[in-house]
């Protein structure tokens, strides 16, 4: 009998150690996040790839998936309803739908801003005799309903004098905006620069021959696309939040030193990318919308308050939100790395 409780007593120390040996991978498990692009795998993906696969992510104990994605709309719709932790998105999208869903719970917050100017543009080709924003009265522009510089047009038409009626706009899909440019269907179209100029280069238009008005040196002080994350996450797991933001701006100073060697990750992510184009359009990224005199006059990643109210203003204006945005309802800065890790652009 003293044998039998001995062994018994041995039987059940040796479940409690397995037990506790297989509880032991649960608790070092890496935060699994989910994190969705604003569009497909180009070259200001990078930023986030380059955090992936130099182990950036793995580094602060996080498990990083990245998604393709087709819009910044649904990046926001995803990350609202759950199915995404974190996002890359247009903050104007993200305004828009906070604006419109005032009683949603849960809703997505902009954590990080990675293009400090919006990369929005109006282009035309020279023979138009198109030269700068006066130019567009009374001619046919060309957008997809959903463009941003399209929906900011007004802005842009009322910062220099413009009545916002007197331009025609004819709406079609994506793949066609350049198209129909180049036929002459339209008069000038809307786009990111870094999108629509490399579309106009590959239907055979040279850059001598497209003039390019970008919104923010025509008096629009929209930001751009910022880092988004789920209200769960935020309020559930912030350490992994700054993590996340953590590995990306590490990431991001390597992109600003070396975009070659960054491209790299974005081939290994999807071998069908023309690297050359991509790096082109990665360059064009951090010159128009990145590495912006206002983005290093606020620093990286940050927002200047005053500049966040104006656009919460005139987004509530010309998206005829239900109700007004609120700045403090999709801005969250706790989260950001130091001024030293923010420190990313080449000196």
């Amino acid at each position: 009998m003293h044998f039998t409780l001995r062994s018994s007593r041995f039987r059940q120390l040796a479940a409690s150690v397995a037990l506790a040996v297989l509880a032991l991978p649960a608790l070092a498990q890496d935060t699994k996040i989910k994190f969705q692009l604003d569009w497909r795998f180009e070259g200001p993906s990078a930023l986030f790839l380059v955090a992936k696969s130099k182990g950036y992510f793995a580094q602060e104990k996080l498990d990083v998936t990245i998604d393709a994605g087709n819009g910044s709309g649904n990046a926001v719709n995803r990350v609202a309803s759950g199915t995404y932790d974190m996002g890359f998105a247009d903050l104007a999208a993200l305004m828009e739908f906070t604006a419109n869903n005032p009683t949603a719970p849960g809703k997505p917050v902009g954590v990080m801003m990675v293009y400090n100017d919006t990369p929005a543009a109006v282009l035309a080709l020279k023979k138009s005799g198109i030269r700068s924003p006066a130019d567009l009265k009374g001619r046919k522009l060309g957008a997809p309903v959903f463009d941003a510089g399209r929906r900011a047009w007004p802005i842009l038409a009322r910062s220099n004098g413009l009545d916002p009626a007197a331009a025609a706009w004819t709406s079609m899909e994506p793949a066609l905006r350049e198209t129909m440019l180049v036929r002459g269907d339209v008069d000038a179209i809307t786009g990111f620069t870094f999108t629509s100029l490399l579309n106009l280069n590959a239907r055979g238009i040279k850059d001598e021959d497209v003039v390019v008005l970008p919104y923010p040196k025509y008096g629009v002080r929209l930001y751009g696309n910022a880092i988004i994350a789920s209200d769960a996450l935020v309020k559930q797991k912030p350490e992994a939040v700054k993590g996340f933001l953590r590995a990306f701006a590490r990431a991001a100073r390597d992109v600003m030193a070396n975009p070659e060697a960054a491209i790299k990750s974005v081939k290994e992510r999807d071998g069908l990318i023309d690297e050359k184009l991509e790096l082109r359009r990665l360059k064009l990224a951090i010159a128009t919308a990145i590495a912006t005199p206002s983005a290093k006059a606020e620093g990286f990643g940050q927002v200047s308050a005053p500049r966040l109210s104006l656009m919460a203003s005139q987004v509530s204006d010309v998206y005829a939100t239900k109700t007004r945005v609120d700045p403090k309802t999709v801005w969250i800065s706790t989260f950001l790395p130091s001024a030293a890790e923010l420190n990313v652009f080449p000196k």
